[in-house]
């Protein structure tokens, strides 16, 4: 029973509202099975007087069996049309009943400003709902002089709101932008009560000390992640002196100075790293302990992957943090390696959406140094929605981003490129073209809410899948990018939750539980 507008209306399957005629009661000769369950409104929040028109009722109902599913959708499209929307079933719980599984949904429909939606997001009271939906005004919305100091353009914007839960009692999150919140944010905490690392000493007369110390100045241009992360860390209160108290052992080499260091160049960087691994092994136990296990080692720059040629304990025992993370090559290891993220710095005031248009579909600008880059310039060079650049623009790279909605990172020489987080910073949707990429906080992050993945082979189908999301999905997504916006900016002094922090936790959770010396495990004869 819900009450609106003084009137007390009941749902049922045989739905009968007051805007329509009765329909005829299903029974056996129908030829449909007629489902002993039913479907009741109940009322949510009381608008106060004197407020914001707001409407807001919950709709709940199993779904045990495909044979109850069409059924179900009609009495949504029924109470839909009953409080004027026009919409069809919630795309979430449409795409959630496969087969047999048991699903229940709650459907709330709240009468919201538009501008709230676009720029506010979803607030605490309904973080526990997922899937927001733009629908269009419903008969007998507010009309359109101005209420309340609600513009005429904001009134009648209606959104609905689904949350699915499994039978057995665990939701089916779409489009949530983190795979578990709740345990995410508790194990955040623990990381920063206990988490600890401890870094391997040098001699300050080491003639390579300048390879093992973080950078001087602050750290600039493409691969600056590598930089930021070991500047940050050094000087964190994650780091102990105190070995045995030490969850991780990191390597302090840097491999971007590596590869610019005269004496060692990119040909000397695998014999550095043999020689390194093995003056540790002699001089410290804890390497031997593990065999490299509970040790990692920080780069950005794709060389990073071949430097390890020479040292197969690092590359297959080790955890590597890189930026090149592909599963592709065999020397990456998911869920054992992870990805860094790599961005280019930004500084100061974050861009003001207000002002942007983003009247392109899709926007690429870069040099063709990969077939799959090839593929899309010769497919999408001319087209007038897609934008895909090649050489030096003519106009601000930001204001590119800022006028597309949809930003496309392409594979080029490796899977890993700024893209993403530039994308992220200027509020428009990744798009990302790169088979077998790892990325970045794969563990946390639910990429799926606020990042579009396109195979290779589908270039030739990129506008078409675009055009497919309506323009409430694409606001979803838009949304949920400006909230993972912060996971993906560095800070010299680091804020919560910032990409250093989210390095961190995903060295967190390949921390070793139990560590045991080699010994432990000789024959028992």
């Amino acid at each position: 029973m819900v009450v609106y507008n003084g009137q007390s209306l009941s749902f049922t399957q045989n739905y009968t509202g007051p805007n329509q005629k009765p329909h005829k009661e299903r029974d056996a000769n129908d030829g449909r099975k007629k489902s002993s369950k039913s479907v009741e409104l109940t009322p949510v929040v009381t608008a106060p007087e004197k407020s914001v028109p707001v409407r807001k009722v919950s709709l709940k109902e199993s779904i045990n069996d495909n044979e109850l599913r069409p059924e179900f959708e009609e009495t949504l499209r029924k109470i839909d049309e009953e409080i004027g929307v026009t919409s069809v079933m919630d795309a979430a719980v449409s795409k959630s009943v496969k087969g047999r599984e048991s699903f229940e949904s709650q459907t709330v429909w709240e009468s919201t400003p538009l501008s709230d939606v676009a720029q506010q997001g979803i607030t605490e009271e309904k973080a526990h709902l997922i899937k927001p939906t733009i629908l269009a005004a419903p008969a007998g919305s507010p009309k359109k002089e101005k209420q309340n100091g609600i513009k005429p353009k904001e009134q009648g914007t209606w959104v609905r709101y689904t949350r699915l839960t499994k039978a057995d009692g665990n939701y089916v999150n779409y489009n949530e932008v983190y795979h578990d919140r709740d345990i995410f944010v508790e194990d955040y905490k623990e990381m920063n009560r206990s988490f600890k690392i401890y870094v391997y000493p040098h001699r300050r007369n080491d003639p390579f000390a300048n390879v093992l110390l973080p950078v001087g100045s602050e750290p600039g241009g493409n691969y600056a992640s590598e930089s930021y992360f070991k500047k940050v860390l050094m000087s964190s209160y994650f780091i102990t002196k105190d070995p045995t108290k030490a969850d991780l052992f990191f390597l302090p080499f840097s491999i971007a100075r590596l590869r610019h260091d005269p004496r060692i160049g990119v040909g000397g960087i695998q014999d550095f790293i043999k020689d390194y691994i093995l003056n540790i092994s002699q001089k410290y136990p804890y390497w031997n302990q593990t065999g490299g296990a509970d040790h990692f080692y920080v780069a950005c720059h794709s060389i990073g992957r071949s430097a390890m040629d020479k040292a197969n304990e690092v590359k297959f025992n080790a955890i590597q943090v890189v930026c090149s993370s592909t599963y592709f090559q065999p020397g990456y290891i998911a869920h054992k390696d992870a990805c860094l993220p790599q961005i280019w710095p930004r500084q100061g005031v974050l861009p003001n959406f207000s002002s942007s248009n983003r009247k392109k579909l899709a926007f690429f600008a870069g040099k063709i140094n990969s077939p799959v880059r090839g593929k899309l310039l010769q497919v999408w060079r001319n087209d007038t929605e897609i934008f895909a650049h090649f050489g030096r623009l003519t106009t601000p790279y930001a204001d590119e981003l800022l006028g597309s909605k949809f930003c496309l990172h392409v594979k080029g020489f490796e899977v890993n490129t700024a893209r993403i987080a530039d994308s992220l910073y200027y509020g428009c949707v990744p798009v990302i073209i790169a088979n077998y990429y790892d990325l970045p906080f794969a563990d946390i992050l639910n990429w799926k809410s606020f990042s579009i993945n396109v195979a290779t082979l589908d270039i030739p189908l990129l506008k078409k899948i675009l055009k497919r999301f309506s323009f409430e999905e694409y606001l979803m997504l838009q949304r949920n990018a400006l909230k993972v916006r912060k996971h993906f900016q560095w800070h010299l002094s680091p804020v919560d939750y910032d990409a250093f922090y989210m390095v961190m936790y995903e060295l967190w959770l390949r921390r070793s539980s139990v560590r045991l010396p080699l010994n432990a495990f000789v024959h028992p004869n």
